[in-house]
């Protein structure tokens, strides 16, 4: 789907995990982890039972403790605040790293939920899109149920599965895509009611599954996590992806693509500009990973605010896609 794009740029920020950050690199800091793993984490240490829950250990308590001491004197003093271990000091809530993303995580999810029921209930069982858009929306809300585990511990694995269900939702969206836009999708023989692939719909579904092993793949075998071919990767699809879209939304003076099946090209119904509308809604939203700050209260930062606001644009994007699939375009002309 359209929304696909706004997890390109989520890589952006995770790039700084591939060095150490200024916080976690202080002496000020060391110092006091050190002090308080010695003091603290004995073998009759128990965590409370949300941190337990939620595989915190007690060294990386003391970590947490740490960097609010220092963030609260930062504060006082009127100095910079720094980032640990790549990411802004952020108040856990019942064992939650980063409460504000999984809430807003989990009301992206929502919204895909409710995308997908409507699909179900509004786009006709013969439709050859129904069963990609539905596909689709079960890709992304598994993909924001991984961003809302993530946001409530980053580990290695969670980290992976976050970023690998991310990479499949932005890749299946490029694939339905091209089904869609240039009606490659099965279609179903009049004579014997069999279901019928062309040879691009095979290639192009042997290519995509390809390349998402291959990319989960890669970066599972590595000794380190390549946050750099991550994002490029994804940043290719997604540009792709957006860029198909935008060629359905063209004027009529530029007919590039067939819209329809049993339309001509010149075909364009008004509710077509929408798309342009949403894929500049979507790349203002992403943008927002561009502007880091030092979270609002420790609760709330950019990368916050941009799952605050992809949620919205979720709900208008299922609405047109139902209106496309509604539209006369599909259906083929009485003989």
């Amino acid at each position: 789907m359209l929304l696909a794009y706004r997890w390109v740029l989520a890589t952006l920020p995770f790039l700084v995990f591939v060095v150490a950050s200024s916080g976690d690199r202080s002496s000020n800091f060391q110092n006091c982890v050190s002090a308080c793993y010695g003091d603290y984490c004995h073998p009759q240490t128990t965590l409370s039972l949300g941190l337990r829950l939620t595989r915190w250990t007690c060294p990386d308590d003391c970590k947490y403790q740490c960097m609010h001491m220092l963030t609260d004197i930062a504060i006082r003093e009127s100095s910079k605040i720094h980032q640990y271990y790549g990411k802004w000091p952020f108040w856990r809530l019942f064992g939650m790293q980063e409460p504000a993303s999984v809430a807003f995580s989990l009301w992206n999810m929502y919204y895909h939920i409710q995308g997908w029921r409507q699909l179900r209930s509004k786009i006709p069982s013969e439709h050859p899109m129904r069963s990609y858009y539905l596909t689709c929306a079960i890709v992304s809300v598994n993909a924001w149920l991984w961003s809302a585990v993530f946001h409530t511990r980053d580990l290695p694995n969670t980290e992976k599965l976050d970023y690998f269900s991310a990479a499949l939702v932005i890749l299946y969206s490029l694939y339905h895509t091209v089904l869609r836009l240039f009606n490659q999708y099965p279609t179903r023989s009049r004579e014997d009611g069999r279901i019928q692939r062309t040879p691009v719909h095979v290639l192009w579904s042997s290519i995509c599954t390809v390349a998402y092993l291959a990319h989960v793949t890669y970066l599972s075998i590595l000794p380190r996590f390549d946050y750099s071919y991550n994002m490029a990767f994804n940043l290719t699809v997604g540009f792709t992806h957006n860029l198909l879209w935008l060629l359905y939304s063209l004027p009529v003076s530029l007919p590039l693509i067939r819209r329809f099946p049993f339309k001509s090209k010149t075909y364009r119904p008004s509710y077509v500009s929408k798309v342009a509308v949403f894929v500049a809604l979507t790349t203002a939203a992403t943008a927002l990973e561009l502007f880091d700050f030092p979270p609002w209260g420790r609760i709330i930062d950019a990368h916050a605010l941009w799952h605050l606001s992809t949620a919205p644009i979720t709900k208008f994007w299922y609405d047109f896609l139902i209106k496309d699939s509604l539209d006369d375009g599909w259906r083929e002309p009485k003989r």
